[in-house]
């Protein structure tokens, strides 16, 4: 299906800015060589511009790329500017940064990994 990107295994997202104009094959390349990864693996790739109210995704669908393109009428993502680095998330966090919220939250409760009752 076009553009399912719920069957993606991992989202991650490249912090710091990214050129908006690049297209497929550009964001694939930086994908490929700034972060040694695999642009053809089930993994959704995301990018922001300086202006934090745009967003490219790339994924792989196994025949081709699909180019996700957001544009937001009022307010901005709270895009991580760390460096030009790549960064893991999950999908909550990725709720969260879809949602305008930033991917931390320092008051969400936090999974336990408990291992007996007390």
């Amino acid at each position: 299906m076009l553009g399912d990107i719920s069957k993606a295994e991992h989202i991650y997202i490249a912090t710091g800015y990214t050129d908006m104009r690049k297209s497929i094959d550009g964001l694939a390349a930086l994908v490929q060589q700034n972060f040694q990864l695999n642009p053809f693996s089930n993994t959704l790739y995301m990018f922001c511009g300086r202006g934090t109210s745009k967003i490219k995704a790339l994924y792989w669908e196994g025949d081709g790329f699909v180019l996700l393109y957001k544009r937001l009428e009022n307010g901005k993502y709270k895009w991580p500017r760390n460096e030009q680095e790549v960064q893991l998330i999950t999908a909550q966090q990725f709720r969260w940064l879809m949602e305008g919220l930033a991917i931390t939250q320092p008051k969400a409760v936090k999974k336990s990994n408990a291992k007996r009752v007390v």
